[in-house]
This record gives C-alpha cells, sequence and structure tokens, in this order.
C-alpha cells in the first residue's frame, strides 16, 4: 500500500465519463449527482480513485472539452455545490478525486477570445494564436485540425488567422504569453484549494507551437504513422514537429509542478499524442520536476499480440530513467478494448486475461468506465451520432460515441442510467443489457467480479503496486516479467490467446491464489490454458 502523499504511484484510478456514468434527474445525461449515487459502487471495485471528465461550464460543441468557464460546472451537470458533495462523499470512501484540465484551447465563447478577435489592440490581443495570412490569402502553415481541414480559421474582424488543432469552436492559447501562463495555473489552483486531489491534464504536448510557425513536414512514404489517430485522418500524414511538442513546454510543465507541490498529496497525468509517444512520456515525467505520469496510446491501438505489449515494455524500459507511466486499454477517445483487441475472442474470458496484464505492468492504471463489465463498442446508428469527429470522417471513421454510451446498471431498457420514459443522449446497446452491474454483481465468474478480485490481488502484493519490471523469455505467443520490491519477487505470466500455451519457468517458484486465474505447473513447466493468467513466487 502507498502512503496518503504517493497514492498515485502504482494507483488505479477509475475514469468516470460525467455524460454517460448515472442520470439523477432524468434528463437522459448524467450528472454530478448521479456520480456521486454510485460512488459506494466504484469504491467497492478496490480503486484509488476516480478521474472526471470535463464538467465546465461549456457549449457542449466537443462535450466539454471546449470551456467556456474554468471555474464552474455547467448546469447540464448539477452545480458547484453539486461537485463539493460529490467531493465529500469521495473523500469519506477513501476516493481520490482527480479532475480533467483542458488548458490548452478554450470555447471561442470564452470571455478571452471574445474579447482577443475583437480587434489588434485590446488586453487579451496576444492571448489566443493569431497569425497573418499569407500573400495569397491562404492559411500561414500547413497545420491540420484533428478534426479535419486546416487548423488555422480565418476572422474578419481582426483580418487574422486562428490556430485551432482541433474544432474551429476551440481556439488554441497563446502560451508563449506569460499571462495565459499564470491564469491557467490560477485556474488550476482554484480547483486545487476546493481539495481536489490532483489533474488529467488533456492534449499536454500541445500547449506551446512553433513561434516561427515552420510548416510541418510530411511522413516518408513507407514509414509508419504512429499517432493516436484513425489513418482515414489527413493529419496522420504529417510529422508534427512544430505544432505540438515544443521545448517550451518542459519549463512551463515545471512550473505546473511547483503548484502542485505547494498541496501534498496531488498528482498529474498527462495525455500525449506524439509521433514519439513514449519518449515524450519519459521526457515529461523523469526528473520529479515536471508531470507525475503520463500515458500514450501504446496501449490503445489495434495490436494485441504478446511480442507488440513486449515492444512497447523494452522501448518505454530503455527511455524511462525514472519515469512513470500510466497505462490504459481504454478511454473515451477509442474503440472499447474488449473489441479493439478483443474481437474475436472469448467475450468474458479476454477481457479477465487483458486486465490482468495491464494491473500487473509497472505503472500506475486507468480503468475506464464499463471495462470491468468487458463491455464491447457500442453500435450507434449514423442518425444517432453526436460526435463532431464521427460526423466529419464517417463511414472510414465512426468517432467516439460508441465508447460513450450510457453505463449499463440494470438490464432494464434504459438500462437503469436515467428513467425508462426518458431517451438517454446516446442510445443504450443492447448487447451491454446482460452484462449490466445487476446482472454481473452476484455471479463469481463475471468480468465484474474478477476485477475486484484483480485490484485486491495487485493491493496484495507490493511488487505489483510499485516494483521493479524485468521481462523475460517465455516464448512468442505468452508475455511474462518479473514483478520485484523488497523480499517479493513475482514471476507474471499471461497467455491472451486462444489456445493453451506451455513455457519453462526462467527460475522455479511457487504458484500464487486469490487472483482467479487457472494454470498448471510440472516440475518448471508451466501450462496456461486459453485467456489465462499465472503469478509465481520465485525462489530466492
Amino acid at each position: 500500500m502507498q502512503d496518503n502523499l504517493t497514492w498515485w504511484r502504482g494507483g488505479v484510478i477509475y475514469q468516470i465519463y460525467p455524460r454517460s456514468f448515472m442520470d439523477a434527474n432524468g434528463d437522459g445525461i448524467g450528472d454530478l449527482a448521479g456520480i456521486t449515487e454510485k460512488l459506494d459502487y466504484v469504491a467497492s471495485l478496490g480503486v484509488d480513485g476516480i478521474w472526471l471528465s470535463p464538467f465546465f461550464t461549456s457549449p457542449m460543441l466537443d462535450f466539454g472539452y471546449d470551456v467556456s468557464d474554468y471555474r464552474d460546472v455547467d448546469p447540464m451537470f448539477g452545480t458547484l455545490d453539486d461537485f463539493k458533495a460529490l467531493l465529500a462523499r469521495a473523500h469519506e470512501l477513501g476516493l481520490k478525486v482527480m479532475i480533467d484540465q483542458v488548458i490548452s484551447h478554450s470555447s471561442d465563447q470564452h470571455p478571452w477570445f471574445q474579447e482577443s478577435r475583437q480587434d489588434l489592440s485590446n488586453a487579451k490581443a496576444d492571448w489566443f494564436v493569431w497569425a497573418d495570412p499569407r500573400p495569397d490569402g491562404t492559411p500561414p502553415n500547413n497545420w491540420l485540425s484533428i478534426f479535419g481541414g486546416s487548423a488555422w480559421t480565418f476572422d474578419s474582424r481582426r483580418r487574422q488567422y486562428y490556430l485551432h488543432n482541433f474544432l474551429v469552436e476551440q481556439p488554441d492559447l497563446n502560451f508563449h504569453n506569460p499571462e495565459v501562463r499564470k491564469a491557467q495555473l490560477d485556474n488550476m489552483r482554484f480547483w486545487l484549494e476546493l481539495g481536489v486531489d490532483g489533474f488529467r491534464l488533456d492534449t499536454v504536448n500541445f500547449y506551446f507551437h512553433d513561434a516561427e510557425l515552420r510548416d510541418n513536414p510530411p511522413v516518408p512514404a513507407g514509414e509508419a504513422k504512429t499517432l493516436g489517430a484513425p489513418d482515414a485522418n489527413p493529419y496522420t500524414w504529417q510529422r508534427h514537429v512544430y505544432d505540438l511538442s515544443r521545448p517550451e513546454n518542459l519549463d512551463f510543465l515545471k512550473d505546473l509542478r511547483a503548484l502542485m507541490d505547494e498541496f501534498p498529496g496531488t498528482t498529474t497525468v498527462g495525455e500525449i499524442g506524439d509521433d514519439n509517444p513514449l519518449e515524450r512520456m519519459a521526457e515529461y515525467t523523469d526528473g520529479g520536476d515536471k508531470l507525475h505520469m503520463a500515458y500514450g496510446f501504446d496501449l490503445l491501438n489495434a495490436p494485441h499480440s504478446a511480442s507488440y505489449i513486449r515492444e512497447v515494455i523494452e522501448r518505454f524500459q530503455r527511455l524511462a530513467g525514472d519515469a512513470w507511466p500510466c497505462w490504459a486499454l481504454s478511454n473515451h477517445d477509442v474503440e472499447r478494448s474488449a473489441t479493439r483487441w478483443g474481437e474475436g475472442e472469448d467475450p468474458v474470458a479476454y477481457p479477465k486475461a487483458a486486465l490482468a496484464m495491464v494491473l500487473s505492468l509497472r505503472g500506475s492504471v486507468c480503468l475506464y468506465q464499463g471495462e470491468e463489465l468487458g463491455l464491447p463498442e457500442a453500435e450507434v446508428p449514423f442518425e444517432r451520432i453526436q460526435d463532431p469527429y464521427g460526423k466529419v470522417l464517417w463511414p472510414e471513421f465512426k468517432g467516439r460515441d460508441g465508447c460513450r454510451t450510457p453505463m449499463p446498471w440494470t438490464d432494464a431498457p434504459r438500462a437503469g442510467f436515467t428513467a425508462e420514459a426518458v431517451e438517454p443522449w446516446l442510445p443504450v446497446d443492447e448487447r451491454h443489457r446482460p452484462l449490466a452491474v445487476e446482472r454481473q454483481q452476484d455471479d463469481p465468474d463475471s468480468v465484474l467480479n474478477a476485477t475486484r478480485r484483480l485490484l485486491a490481488f495487485r493491493q496484495a502484493h507490493p511488487a505489483l503496486v510499485d516494483g521493479a519490471l524485468s521481462l523475460v523469455d517465455v516464448g512468442e505467443d505468452l508475455l511474462g516479467f518479473i514483478r520485484e520490491a523488497g523480499d517479493e519477487r513475482l514471476l507474471c505470466v499471461f497467455n491472451l490467446t486462444g489456445e493453451t500455451l506451455s513455457t519453462t519457468l526462467p527460475q522455479p517458484g511457487t504458484p500464487l491464489q486469490g487472483h482467479g486465474f487457472a494454470s498448471a505447473l510440472d516440475g518448471d513447466t508451466l501450462t496456461l490454458p486459453a485467456y489465462q493468467a499465472a503469478y509465481l513466487q520465485l525462489d530466492r
């Protein structure tokens, strides 16, 4: 167990997407009161804390990632008092509370941008990224928006373009301006003083842009596109050298860490979308003076073979130094892992094995709501699509709605998420109803109860929480590594395939119980049936 100041190091954080977790007021949209109502369930899983996706005042064009007031709650989700009640109840239950911070860009409805766009001489004129057109009137450079098209939009009042890495309605703030940096740190101080335990930092490597506005180079023919975006998106056709991950970002992260250090026990986890995500993760978290944790998209994409996971671990170990990762298999931006990784695999056994694997890696873990139920990606018909990303790239990319549908609490038509007479903001997938919390609660073999066992097992073994990790050779199709802390040395082996596989132990060990998986040890030969894990205490 970690102490209260370093709870995050090896902690497990449960991500809640407020729109889809629980609707307490019966309007078809989840809210803060609904989250508070279900915190006992979250605590029963055995996680250390929660991360709330944005609930701030917003026009909701990107579902809260377009903030128009950084210090208030959107009426859709409740009030600031509702948040304070949520915070108090979570702390009563021993849960830490982390909240999203979307500081690289705001909504175009934010008062800062409303003032900035008026002319070139107002007090906020330099608070956003403005640039003159080229002589022919075209945008200043070739930068692209993740959501499609140019990252620049012309504003007739200033007769300039403004930068938006995402929606047109999400202008990028100019972090080269020290007033902007101070204002965003002050906004975060507001929430820290309310008592939050940390921040998940959206697009943490997007804060600074190249001051010279140089063009990004293309991805050379035949080279892999590594950003966490679909291939159908031209955004992946560039090497993102100048529009993100600029060196100036490191100094700002140090200023942010200094703020966090004023509030002992708080933490940060940064989202990194980059051409070299593991390198950036290591750079942003090493030295103990920047981010506490960071995550990339290496386990949030399609490959899931043992050799691929082994390569990710090897690369991070080679780069990491004292950096600390936060691993996740699912979140609100990617297809659910039970489909993305588990398509064609056993729908109950595979999610258990995948969870065992990620919960055994060195680092912290984010567990996305519904992942503990083994939910597959939901099917959302085109006419119900809400995500602007999906609308632009349909049908090659259907957007992110399929991982954001309502949490199934019961097997009723509305899944216990909202009143039966109310149509939820996204439809309930019929395949989710049999997987509801109510249906899995009393089934010892359910994914839900397997998750609880795994979390309890993790907490009972210090080596799994904060121990060192060294890979071992257990064959091409199995993944194996040793976790070690103090006197405890554990061999962890995972079979993510539908076949029975065997391996020779690298050294003698005694199988551990309490994790819920089956394996057989005959001499030094370990045999794992399909979708199983083995944990052995190694002899000294």
